[in-house]
């Protein structure tokens, strides 16, 4: 399975030290040199900072072959990036949260999960708490999430409904 991640899902399951379910669900992950450098801001948390130094075997870090896709620029670099990789590469899920990429992504028939995709798989398969985690990301970092996410995520949880 070939996975490409965009900075904000590896920024959130960093911090809340569950990137480890990654090769655990997806065995390798690709990332595009501008979400790197994403992840590298200044004002990164320390975990993120502590992650870049030593960063895991499972992350390939690969750059883009193709020129910048000038119907990306209304994205970030590291959107635009990971989804021109998960192109190149035929990747079968592009790890993404923002909605413009996530929607731009399944415009070209990209699969996509975010941070809580990602949580509620590695729940599913008994790899970590998913509601703890879901709680943890709430107050532990920037992440925000609308009443109506957050209700569909439990039910999900609770196996009421299929993704």
């Amino acid at each position: 399975m070939i996975v490409v991640a965009d900075a904000s899902p590896l920024n959130y399951l960093i911090q809340l030290q569950c990137d480890e379910v990654l090769p655990r669900l997806y065995r390798r992950v690709y990332a595009p040199l501008a979400v790197i450098e994403e992840l590298r801001h200044p004002a990164a948390p320390g975990g993120v900072v502590s992650w870049l130094a030593h960063i895991p075997e499972w992350i390939e870090i690969r750059t883009v072959a193709s020129a910048p896709d000038l119907s990306l620029e209304a994205l970030g670099p590291g959107e635009q990036q990971a989804i021109q990789l998960a192109q190149e590469q035929h990747a079968d899920l592009l790890l993404i949260d923002e909605r413009k990429g996530r929607l731009e992504a399944t415009r070209r028939g990209i699969a996509t999960t975010g941070t809580l995709g990602v949580l509620l798989a590695a729940g599913v398969k008994g790899l970590l708490d998913a509601e703890s985690a879901y709680r943890r990301l709430l107050r532990e970092t920037n992440f925000r999430a609308t009443p109506q996410v957050e209700e569909r995520f439990m039910k999900l949880l609770r196996g009421e409904r299929k993704p």
